[in-house]
């Protein structure tokens, strides 16, 4: 056993990430941590990035987070933003998000159930505006199913975080107040779940405009085993 690996048996790690969205008054707010790890068969934890993005652009209206396996995510991610694409040049229109989710669920949906000694898991928040300017919030979980949202949701490590935002979010919540909540949660989230942390990025979905309002770096702390 090399020193690295002596080291990282040291600490008690497990498994997580986090991806968070939260309907507001006059738009969306959509945050995702920025740690990639990896399982390894003794439970632990293998840190591989900490400075991943994970809120992606799908297109000029439409991002989404990703949640799961990194590889399975950005195939998915390349896939849907094709179809659009071929969608939008058939139509001769531009794609509605309500569209977008249900091509993404499609696709979801296909992919875990192909024949594969490794399965397909991938979980995406996806959120945008509509031509005519409405904003909306979709989640699709890796067995393809599709729901809107119209409070919050929270995938990938979401015990602690659904606890707070369960007890504080309010349907008249602005977008100002959106963006420190999603602070509020990542800070709590990133010092009980050693899979999450190493910063988040925020961004806000408004009528017409996408746009990242913030980003930080996290240093965290692991406690050594007695």
């Amino acid at each position: 056993m090399n020193e690295s690996r002596q080291t990282l048996d040291k600490y008690v790690l497990k498994t997580g990430t986090l991806t968070v969205g939260i309907v507001c008054k006059d738009g969306i707010v959509l945050a995702a941590d920025n740690r990639v790890t990896y399982a390894n068969e003794g439970g632990g934890i293998i840190y591989i990035s900490r400075t991943h993005e994970k809120v992606h652009k799908i297109n000029d209206r439409i991002i989404a987070t990703t949640a799961g396996t990194a590889s399975d995510s950005r195939r998915t991610l390349k896939l849907i933003s094709a179809e659009i694409k071929l969608k939008e040049l058939k139509d001769k229109k531009k794609i509605t998000m309500k569209e977008v989710a249900s091509l993404m669920s499609n696709i979801l949906f296909q992919n875990i159930r192909a024949p594969s000694m490794i399965p397909s898991i991938s979980h995406f928040l996806i959120a945008g505006y509509d031509e005519n300017g409405e904003t909306s919030l979709y989640d699709t979980s890796p067995d393809g199913y599709l729901q809107k949202i119209d409070t919050y949701q929270a995938t990938g490590a979401p015990f602690e975080s659904l606890g707070i935002l369960d007890v504080e979010y309010d349907k008249l919540i602005t977008l100002e107040r959106g963006i420190e909540f999603a602070k509020k949660v990542f800070n709590a989230t990133s010092g009980r779940q050693p899979g999450v942390g190493d910063g988040f990025d925020i961004y806000t979905i408004t009528p017409g405009k996408i746009e990242k309002v913030f980003s930080k770096k996290i240093k965290t702390e692991f406690v050594e085993k007695e």
